[in-house]
């Protein structure tokens, strides 16, 4: 286990090679910004950060890396000390699957998750992705549990020994502490959504039966409380969290709330009420989100008073310190170093720390020893997840419909055999730029380890009919890739700048493309003013038709009257009468609910490995090896 300030041994000539940033990471461009809303007490916010930990080097609006953020919170705490505020960071989980950095090493997360604990966070919770499998939920309960000891938060989460069958709280329930400046008091939980697929060493307890248990109960009648903050791997407007704000409510009408949530990767902000509200700030550390309140209850009044008055009387802030009217604010703040220059008044020179410089460099040393810049081949132009509809030639999702699945899913002993391909749209994960597709490329796009399953001999009648069941009866399948940032209203409208933007349109920077968020406080939530892009939904799955006597794949999310369309071109001996039913292994249970639905009977004991020891992950890199080969000037300048 590595201690926070273990990368603080690493040699001063390493440390030199890398300023701030990832090397071969594109420079941030300058852009428009909001100010922070600073207020009593303020938290910067991070969810769904999937292994993003180097940042996104292809992207200038985040192309800051963890040790830039690190960098940033010290700086912003030594703002809020001077200031007599506090600032708290929150991290709700996810942080893990999704980019070379984690999933390319052997064990997966063996350099990321020492790189992640290196951050201070001040309360953190469980995601979903942190509990698929016996062994992330293993170095959740042994390393990374200690590494943020009291920290550490799960509320509704228990650890099952599977030697010992001995059931614990992956971690203590909640947290009652009281803030170094100001006095608050909090009370603090750390909760996930009601998952029903986690590994069988851990235990979700429904949130419905959670706050309903006596510690729960007991904790919401503590009258000597501040603040209540519920940080979660949950979605801003779901059941989960109005049942935990009308528990809360129930017995404290008064006390004001914070809630902190993710698992969806949206900016978005919700309010509850007028003393409750919530943020959720993204996803892939493309956001640091910040949230402050003023007007709660303090053992620090004077003091803040008088500090603020004295030192800041022009400060961003609100002063008001009645306890009746809290007031909540929010930004979301694109990660990288423009954005963290400006919102700490600082510069190349000044605004590093060596302990942010340490884990900069630790990262660079980390992605040149598994050599994530290496060319797996180049992409001719970008294919989009959400930037494109399906189908278009720009889609990802129709490049993996039309061309990699029907070229590489074969298995040599039923290779004869007429098959439809299936996969959840959910299984790929991010964008492909033109130019170099690297190995991080190759697990950002789609870092999953499950394989390929199959039933044979399914009648065509029944299998032709699964997509359209799949694509419209079953919501379970919308994953966080398709209710992504992208995807979701608050992030899809644009907002206009500001008056005095627009006075002096003449002299800013050309607006660059980014998140436009339009939430339950407004359009001024992003603290980059950005042009807006346009998003698409994607369906839940996609399917390839491989090795029926005329090649036909039609478009997976058209209507039903343009898909029968399609098929009425073939004649009848372009439909077998069975086929091989071919899919990614999490769609299996889908699968076969859906077969039940149609009226075909296949259980579990009917499946069987297709492509034994292939992954999509692996499916992917090797097509971009075949098909997509790069001319050397194309690679010259990857550097790293």
């Amino acid at each position: 286990m590595i201690t926070r300030y273990a990368l603080w041994a690493l040699p001063l000539e390493l440390v030199g090679l890398v300023l701030a940033m990832q090397p071969s990471a594109m420079p941030p461009v300058p852009a428009p910004l909001r100010e922070l809303p600073w207020a009593q007490l303020n938290f910067l916010h991070t969810t769904d950060t999937h292994g993003w930990h180097a940042g996104h080097l292809l992207e200038p609006s985040y192309s800051a890396d963890w040790g830039d953020y690190i960098s940033f919170s010290t700086r912003l705490k030594e703002k809020a000390d001077s200031e007599g505020r506090d600032i708290l960071l929150v991290d709700t989980g996810d942080r893990i699957e999704g980019n070379g950095l984690y999933d390319a090493s052997h064990p997966k997360g063996k350099y990321d998750l020492e790189i992640f604990s290196e951050q201070h966070i001040d309360v953190i919770c469980s995601g979903n992705h942190e509990l698929y499998k016996r062994t992330s939920v293993d170095y959740e309960y042994n390393t990374t549990v200690p590494n943020f000891k009291d920290n550490y938060i799960a509320s509704n989460l228990d650890f099952r020994d599977l030697e010992t069958n001995e059931v614990k709280p992956l971690a203590q329930r909640y947290k009652k502490f009281t803030t170094k400046n100001q006095g608050i008091r909090i009370l603090a939980f750390g909760f996930i959504f009601d998952f029903t697929n986690a590994a069988d060493n851990i235990q979700v307890v429904e949130v419905e039966d959670a706050i309903k248990q006596d510690w729960f109960q007991e904790a919401i009648r503590d009258r000597d409380v501040d603040l209540f903050l519920v940080a979660g791997h949950v979605a801003l407007h779901s059941p989960e969290y109005q049942a935990i704000f009308k528990a809360i409510r129930k017995q404290q009408w008064d006390v004001p709330i914070q809630f902190f949530g993710g698992h969806l990767h949206t900016r978005d902000y919700a309010k509850y009420d007028n003393k409750a509200w919530g943020l959720a700030s993204g996803r892939y550390l493309e956001t640091i989100g910040f949230m402050s309140i003023n007007g709660l209850n303090t053992r620090a009044k004077k003091t803040f008073n008088s500090l603020t008055s004295s030192l800041f009387p022009r400060s961003n802030s609100r002063l008001s310190t009645s306890a009746s009217s809290p007031t909540f604010a929010r930004r979301y703040i694109d990660n990288n170093l423009f954005s963290f220059h400006h919102h700490t008044s600082l510069n190349d020179s000044t605004f590093p720390t060596p302990h942010g410089l340490n884990v900069t460099a630790k990262i660079s040393s980390v992605r040149k020893k598994l050599r994530l810049d290496d060319a797996y081949g180049c992409a001719p132009h970008t294919f989009w997840t959400n930037r494109a509809p399906v189908p278009s030639q720009d889609s990802v999702f129709t490049l993996l419909q039309d061309q990699i699945l029907p070229d590489m899913v074969t298995d040599p002993a039923r290779k004869h055999v007429p098959r439809l391909v299936l996969s959840n749209t959910g299984a790929i994960r991010f964008d492909i730029f033109e130019g170099p597709f690297t190995k991080d490329s190759m697990y950002t796009v789609s870092p999953f380890t499950s394989g390929f399953r199959y039933i044979r001999d399914v009648k065509y009648g029944i299998a032709k009919r699964l997509l359209q069941i799949l694509n419209q009866e079953v919501p379970q399948l919308c994953t966080t890739s398709n209710t992504s940032a992208a995807t979701k209203t608050p992030n899809s409208l644009s907002s206009p700048p500001p008056p005095f933007i627009r006075r002096r349109q003449r002299r800013r920077p050309p607006l660059t493309p980014g998140y436009t968020t339009h939430d339950a406080g407004g359009t001024d939530g992003d603290d980059t003013i950005h042009s807006p892009i346009e998003f698409y939904n994607v369906p839940n799955c996609i399917q390839s038709r491989v090795g029926f006597a005329t090649e036909l794949n039609p478009a997976t999310n058209a209507a039903e009257d343009a898909a029968n369309s399609v098929r009425s071109k073939s004649s009848s001996t372009d439909e077998p009468p069975t086929v091989d039913l071919v899919y990614n292994a999490f769609l299996e249970k889908y699968v076969l609910l859906a077969l039940q639905f149609l009226g075909a009977s296949f259980s579990e004991e009917d499946t069987g490995a297709y492509m034994k020891g292939e992954t999509m992950t692996s499916v992917i890199g090797e097509w971009v090896k075949r098909e997509w080969p790069c001319e050397e000037d194309e690679v010259v300048g990857l550097r790293g």
